[in-house]
């Protein structure tokens, strides 16, 4: 049996504890030793992306840990995308327009097309592999190849890079594992595509790559976010919300303070009748516990507790029970600043206004007008022209391979309007078409 009646309590007490963390400050995309081939067989051998071969994965994992850098990198993929790629045969007799639609009816162009999109964006390089009939008349396929999945061979004597190996380089990977593609010239893909027909050449699966001229790659360009990396603003945001967290798991807020009279108690054992002291000790937990139902809950809300006081010789008020809320801050926002700032600059960086993806938190934040909002999304479209240039080689390889006359590969892009055109949007190309 207690002794004495446990009448001041923190009824929910949190485990007292501490985070630290460790990182690793390895480079992202650059290496301090030089990167030479690796072999795969007597006579196969592919360039290592990074010294570990695992850098495009090691990138992605730093793109999903950041909630703002994978949805600003969606982002541009969606932007670069725009209406999706089509084959416009406007222009094009009904033989070669029905050629072209039994082409993109046989394959899967916007899955393509978004695929290379995000690989230009994230790597700044995207892998097409187009497939022959038997004849090497027509190109009948186009594909899509992860770019975080190929590996260059060496390049020859001349500069040109013979092949591409595509396997799941997440693992060790042997000759066996690996499909191994003939690479079209990056120089002149569709030269040499006839040259290697006239020559007699049975392959019918080459690969073409889009590359994004970089100022400093050789094998694999190296993406103009990469400064993003290479400073601090990434491990800063990263290093922001662990404080939150932290600050948020190892701290126990106390939002009411309930000062309860001596004589609140005696009264309620009096009139229950509770002589026995572990019972009594019981009932002060199970009212204290009928006090803090009565405080929280959305069904409580609106009532009203009732209580007794009195006025001592001295004029202070006495009363049997006293609620006080406690006003405090708000827990894990000390860093509410920082973090806008590091939000925007990761969306400096990747050329994202953080209006368009919403991604600034708080609710004090600068919000651009309808106007402006639309201009910076006809701004951020009107960027991805060279893009779209680099994206389209393969595509007029094809149209010019199978000889369809009056085809060309066109992006359209939706543009958002004013009122006074009665509509939402419009669907534009840079040709100066626009639908009615």
């Amino acid at each position: 049996m207690q002794d004495t009646l446990l009448f001041n309590s923190v009824e929910t007490i949190f485990e007292g504890r501490a985070a630290v963390v460790f990182t690793d400050p390895k480079p992202v995309f650059k290496e301090d030793g030089e990167i030479t081939p690796t072999t795969l067989s007597d006579t196969h051998a592919y360039m290592p992306w990074g010294a570990n071969n695992q850098m495009p994965f090691d990138i992605i994992d730093l793109i999903e840990s950041d909630e703002t850098l994978a949805t600003c990198q969606m982002f541009n993929a969606e932007v670069c995308y725009g209406s999706g790629l089509v084959y416009d045969t406007a222009q094009a007799s009904a033989p070669v327009a029905d050629a072209v639609e039994d082409f993109t009816l046989d394959n899967d162009l916007p899955s393509y097309f978004l695929g290379v999109c995000q690989d230009l964006k994230h790597f700044a390089f995207a892998v097409s592999v187009i497939i022959l009939n038997s004849e090497a008349t027509k190109i009948v396929r186009i594909i899509r190849k992860e770019a975080c999945y190929c590996r260059f061979a060496p390049a020859d004597t001349n500069g040109r890079i013979p092949r591409l190996y595509f396997a799941n380089w997440r693992k060790f990977a042997t000759i066996d594992d690996c499909e191994i593609i003939e690479m079209l010239d990056a120089a002149s893909p569709f030269a040499d595509l006839r040259d290697r027909l006239k020559r007699g050449d049975t392959c019918r699966k080459f690969a073409i790559v889009c590359r994004v001229p970089t100022p400093d790659s050789t094998y694999y360009p190296i993406p103009y976010y990469g400064a993003l990396f290479r400073g601090k603003w990434y491990n800063i945001k990263r290093l922001i919300g662990l404080a939150k967290e932290a600050k948020l798991r190892n701290s126990a807020p106390l939002k009411y303070h309930i000062e309860v009279s001596q004589k609140y108690w005696d009264s309620i054992f009096k009139s229950e009748g509770i002589t026995d002291r572990a019972k009594q000790q019981a009932r002060i937990i199970e009212e204290k516990q009928r006090i803090l139902d009565f405080l929280t809950g959305a069904e409580n809300s609106g009532k009203v507790w009732f209580s007794t006081f009195y006025v001592n010789p001295n004029g202070d008020e006495q009363h049997d029970v006293v609620i006080n809320k406690i006003d405090s801050d708000k827990e894990g926002g000390d860093w509410e600043s920082d973090i806008q700032e590091a939000v925007n600059m990761i969306c400096f960086t990747l050329r994202v206004h953080s209006n368009l993806v919403g991604s600034v938190p708080g609710k004090a934040q600068t919000n651009n007008s309808g106007s402006d909002k639309r201009e910076l999304y006809t701004i951020a479209q009107a960027l991805q022209k060279p893009y779209h240039d680099l994206l389209f080689a393969v595509h007029r390889i094809i149209i010019r391979f199978n000889g369809w006359k009056g085809v060309k590969p066109l992006i359209p892009f939706i543009q958002l309007t004013t009122l006074d055109e009665n509509r939402d949007a419009k669907t534009v190309t840079t040709d100066g078409k626009t639908d009615k």
